[in-house]
C-alpha cells in the first residue's frame, strides 16, 4: 500500500451559514446515558460521549423540538455502535454473527414484531427497537415509508463493506460512490430531520429526478469529507472502503494528491448542488407544483440539507473527537468498543 504522509484537511469552503441547537450539549449527555442504559458501551463512557452526536443533531435539526433532537442524537450513537461492531466482526472474522442481528432488525422493521428471535435480546436488537418505536410513533406517512426502506438499504451497504475487503475487494470509484450514500447511513436520519420539523414532502416531489439528484449531491460532499477525516484510522487498518484511498489505488497517485483531488470533487460538487437547487426551482415551476404548503416543504428540506453539509463538517473539525484519537488513528479498535457485544443475548 502507499505510504501515508501527513496532510492536512483541506478548507472545503462550504457557502452555507449554520446554528446549532442551543441544548445540543445536553442532547449529547442524555443519548450517551441512553447508550449506556442500553449495555451498547461499558468502558470508557466519556471517550464515546466524544464523539459528539448530540452536537451533529444539534446542527443539522434547527428548530426541532428538543426531544427529536435526543432522539436523533441517540439514533445518532446506535449508529456509531452499530458501525464499529461490524467493523469488530470484520477484524476479527466473526461476521457470521452478524446475520441473525441484522435480519432481527430487518424483520422488525417490516412486521413490527421479533418474538421468538434469539438476537431480540442483543442490546443493538433492543436498542434498535427501541428507537425505531419512537421514531415512527407520529411520525408523517412520507418519512416513514422512507426511513422503512433506507434503513435495509443501509445495513445491506454495510454488508458489501465487508465484501469490499475481502479477496475481491476494491472496489471501482463509482460503485464505491453509489454504496457510500447507504454506508454513510445519513438518509434515514434526514427522513427523521424532515419529520421533527413537522414536514411531510409528498412522494411524487421525493421521486423527481431534480430532487433526488440535490439529496445525492448533500450526500456525497458530506460522505467524501468525512472520508478524508477519517483517512488515517482506515488506511492504517486496511480499510479501503475510503474514496481517498481508492483514488491513490487506481489513479496511481500519493495519497497526499488524493486528497486534493477528492477536495477538488467536492467543490465541483457543491456547484452541482447549488445549481440543483435552482434546477429544482424550475422543475416546480414547469409541472405546476404551486401548492404554497408543498413549496414550503421542500424549501425547507433543501435548507436542511445545506445545515447537514456545513453542521458535519464543523462537528468534524471541531466538536468530535473520533477523527483525533489516537487509537482510532493508529487504526486500532476505539477503547469503548464492547468485543463481545454482537453475541450477547
Amino acid at each position: 500500500m502507499t505510504r501515508l504522509d501527513s496532510f492536512t484537511v483541506p478548507d472545503f469552503h462550504l457557502p452555507f451559514g449554520n446554528s446549532k441547537h442551543p441544548q445540543a450539549a445536553r442532547a449529547n449527555a442524555e443519548a450517551t446515558t441512553w447508550v449506556v442504559r442500553h449495555e451498547l458501551v461499558t468502558d470508557a463512557v466519556e471517550q464515546f460521549a466524544g464523539i459528539g452526536f448530540g452536537h451533529l443533531a444539534g446542527r443539522v435539526s434547527g428548530e426541532v423540538p428538543f426531544e427529536k433532537v435526543v432522539l436523533l442524537a441517540e439514533w445518532m450513537a446506535w449508529s456509531f455502535v452499530l458501525d464499529d461492531q461490524h467493523d469488530h466482526l470484520i477484524r476479527t472474522g466473526e461476521l457470521d454473527a452478524w446475520r441473525p442481528v441484522v435480519d432481527t432488525i430487518t424483520t422488525y422493521l417490516e412486521t413490527g414484531t421479533a418474538d421468538g428471535a434469539p438476537a431480540r435480546r442483543n442490546p443493538l436488537v433492543s436498542g434498535f427497537i427501541d428507537l425505531c418505536d419512537r421514531i415512527l410513533d407520529g411520525m408523517p406517512e412520507g418519512p416513514a415509508a422512507r426511513y422503512r426502506a433506507h434503513v435495509p438499504l443501509m445495513l445491506r451497504s454495510l454488508d458489501q463493506e465487508a465484501g469490499n475487503r475481502g479477496a475481491g475487494g476494491r472496489p471501482t470509484v463509482q460503485d464505491y460512490v453509489l454504496m457510500r450514500r447507504h454506508s454513510s447511513q445519513m438518509l434515514p436520519m434526514m427522513d427523521m430531520v424532515e419529520a421533527g420539523l413537522g414536514l411531510d414532502v409528498p412522494q411524487r416531489i421525493h421521486d423527481l429526478p431534480e430532487y433526488r439528484a440535490l439529496i445525492a449531491s448533500a450526500v456525497d460532499v458530506i460522505s467524501w469529507g468525512n472520508d478524508v477525516f477519517s483517512l488515517p484510522k482506515e488506511y492504517s487498518c486496511g480499510d479501503n472502503n475510503n474514496l481517498v484511498s481508492l483514488i491513490s489505488s487506481w489513479e496511481g497517485c500519493s495519497l497526499p494528491e488524493a486528497v486534493r483531488e477528492v477536495e477538488g470533487r467536492i467543490q465541483a460538487r457543491i456547484e452541482e448542488y447549488l445549481a440543483g437547487e435552482r434546477l429544482l426551482e424550475e422543475t416546480l415551476e414547469a409541472r405546476g407544483e404551486t401548492d404554497p404548503e408543498v413549496r414550503a416543504a421542500v424549501s425547507r428540506c433543501v435548507r436542511s440539507y445545506e445545515d447537514w453539509i456545513i453542521g458535519a463538517d464543523l462537528w468534524q473539525r471541531y466538536e468530535c473527537t473520533r477523527y483525533s484519537d489516537e487509537r482510532f488513528a493508529a487504526g486500532l479498535e476505539s477503547a469503548y468498543t464492547r468485543p463481545g457485544l454482537v453475541s450477547v443475548a
